[in-house]
């Protein structure tokens, strides 16, 4: 067996995770995917045993580099200013063209009915990461029960993307902001 080249792997898991993406896991063929990457469908094959394999390395190897994106970001110590930037952030990048949301959430939701597929296990592990980040801002910020604050930004910020996305109408990120911010106030 050839070896494989962790350049090609690369190429092809970018080229997979932008179609993926792009057109969602069930309409994207490794033909495609092939394609993107500038590889044969023989040398994908090598790389990766089936398209279920791929999504799987695709969102392992997204979710490290958001993870690792994320662990950049500032966290003010005033729990306002953290949601403020939270859902300022989500604005932003929701206005910017052909904007999908979260593709974590998008391929779970894809994949509702396959509850063993390894890519909904990635995406199980990377929304925690990002949970526990939430909650250990919020803890900083002197949040009391934290993690229950968390958890309800957590379905405030993946509620405003659905509803975006459905509606077409980004307001519901202001929306979620403002009720982020309500919990993070009361007493």
């Amino acid at each position: 067996m050839r070896r494989r080249k962790p350049e090609t792997t690369a190429k092809i898991l970018d080229a997979a995770y932008a179609l993926f993406w792009r057109q969602g896991f069930a309409r994207v063929s490794m033909d495609e995917v092939a394609a993107r990457a500038g590889v044969t469908k023989r040398t994908l094959y090598q790389h990766f045993r089936s398209k279920d394999d791929l999504l799987a390395a695709a969102l392992s190897r997204t979710s490290e580099l958001a993870l690792a994106r994320v662990k950049t970001f500032a966290r003010p110590s005033n729990a306002v200013a953290f949601v403020d930037q939270l859902f300022g952030d989500l604005a932003a990048w929701a206005a910017k063209p052909r904007w999908t949301g979260i593709g974590f959430t998008r391929i779970v939701v894809e994949l509702a009915d396959l509850r063993g597929h390894p890519a909904r296990a990635i995406a199980h592990q990377h929304k925690a990461v990002v949970e526990d980040w939430v909650t250990d801002a919020l803890a900083d910020a002197g949040v009391k029960a934290a993690r229950e604050r968390a958890r309800e930004i957590i379905m405030l910020w993946e509620g405003a993307v659905i509803l975006a996305l459905t509606h077409g109408d980004r307001s519901y990120i202001n929306a979620g902001g403002v009720a982020a911010r309500a919990l993070v106030t009361r007493r």
